[in-house]
């Protein structure tokens, strides 16, 4: 009587009633029931094994109680969602095939799944976690996704694939191992946000995707935390790299887009540094080669990448700071922070550069600037390289003389003769003080 009185009042307020979920124990048909089920019910999953594949080709909500495990047979997918506003949520899902041509995952996407949603799942050991294939508007969201292991990691399937799915969303996910966490191609208008990335070769790998956003991210000990590719008219704001070991950012023929925000540290645990000094020689020991371990990879590169303004960044305790090349042109760089880096930067060209615009550059830790009417800008240029770095570019067996006389002349002569210098990077109105670190990936820092 109460459920009917509550039904009345619902039909009355929005002239339908909601279907009462209905329970499906451990060695009943999850296929069967899923079948029988009416456009709009909710399956839930008593905790206890449950035996996969299934197939939801109606709106249905898929769901699990805690402790609840959907197992498929080793061979294609675990579920496969073809209907459109079907929802996957609360389930521990494995056992996929192992199969890339046919893309086994553990939640595969049609096309005709528009707005589907897989929400809150643990995924272990599956070849691909979500595969979104073609499905319009769908969200993943707040799912573990624990991929595979050994082997080759070309050979692994992506955290969540996505392919030509336009206003899809991946938010608030936890990735780790496998091929790369995120990997979206031929798309558009697309938001990957605040999902955290481990392990990986990629964390975020974008290709011929456009009008898109990545945003809030946070990438961890990947082989390149972001790798934007072939795509326009991006937003890249608010992400983390640390200790990713090649690249942070890679932007390779990616135009007309904004990076902002974003915050790259070459070593692990430094944007979690107390403020006590040990960061400060960390930054001064690294600059001068002389920080253990092995020298972390470029913070971003830049290559063949066009109209692009990178504002309000943070790049320090890298190997090389940007690494910038081949054409790339008509890029704003101002309002960063470079800290800590072996290189600041390296160009390899012969144009000018000024990496300022309206009077104001960026900071630079190795800089010895002077700011005698205290305006915040320094009174002298700041120039990362000279020709002793295009001789050690071109010659990398030069190091050898790197202390010998005849280069120290040549660095004296270039400090009284500027007009031998080579071109390459100048900033004009330099920072004296560095803005603040920016809250990049904040959601997943301790």
């Amino acid at each position: 009587m109460r459920l009917t009185a509550a039904c009345v009042v619902l039909l009355l307020a929005a002239g339908a009633c909601p279907a009462e979920a209905r329970s499906v124990a451990p060695g009943e048909n999850v296929q069967a029931a899923v079948e029988a089920a009416a456009p709009g019910e909710a399956l839930e999953l008593l905790p206890g094994v449950h035996r996969g594949p299934v197939r939801i080709d109606h709106p249905i909500i898929l769901e699990g109680r805690q402790g609840a495990v959907l197992e498929g047979r080793g061979q294609g997918s675990v579920v496969t969602v073809l209907a459109a506003g079907a929802e996957v949520r609360g389930l521990t899902l494995r056992g996929s095939g192992s199969r890339l041509d046919t893309m086994d995952s553990a939640v595969y996407i049609e096309q005709s799944a528009e707005n589907a949603v897989v929400e809150n799942n643990r995924m272990e050991g599956s070849l691909f976690g979500v595969y979104v294939h073609g499905a319009p508007a769908a969200l993943v969201r707040g799912n573990v996704i624990i991929g595979r292991q050994g082997g080759r990691m070309s050979e692994h399937g992506d955290g969540v694939s996505v392919w030509n799915a336009p206003g899809a969303r991946v938010e608030h996910n936890d990735i780790r191992y496998g091929r790369d966490g995120i990997f979206v191609r031929v798309s558009r208008r697309n938001v990957f946000s605040a999902n955290r990335l481990r392990d990986l070769r990629f964390g975020v790998h974008y290709m011929y995707t456009n009008d898109s956003e990545v945003s809030g991210n946070a990438s961890f000990n990947n082989h390149a935390g972001y790798a934007i590719m072939y795509s326009q008219r991006l937003v890249v704001r608010g992400n983390l790299s640390e200790g990713d070991r090649d690249h942070g950012l890679l932007f390779n023929y990616a135009n007309g887009s904004e990076i902002t925000g974003n915050w790259v540290v070459g070593r692990p645990g430094w944007s979690r540094r107390d403020e006590d000094g040990a960061e400060d020689r960390e930054h001064a020991a690294l600059a001068a080669g002389e920080a253990g371990g092995p020298a972390p990879g470029k913070c971003v590169f830049i290559y063949n990448a066009n109209r692009n303004r990178f504002t309000g960044n943070r790049f320090e305790g890298c190997g090389v700071g940007v690494h910038f090349t081949a054409g790339s042109e008509g890029n704003t760089i101002t309002g960063n922070a470079f800290i800590g880096n072996r290189r600041q930067v390296k160009y390899v060209g012969t144009r000018f550069l000024d990496w300022s615009r309206d009077g104001r550059g960026n900071y630079w830790s190795d800089d010895p600037a002077f700011d005698l009417d205290r305006d915040g800008i320094a009174d002298a240029a700041y120039r990362p390289n000279d020709l002793v770095d295009r001789v050690l570019w071109t010659a990398p067996r030069a190091k050898l003389l790197l202390n010998s006389p005849a280069v120290q002349v040549l660095r004296w002569a270039q400090s009284q003769f500027p007009a031998i210098l080579p071109g390459g990077v100048v900033d004009s109105h330099p920072l004296v003080a560095p803005p603040p670190p920016p809250a990049a990936g904040s959601e997943w820092q301790p």
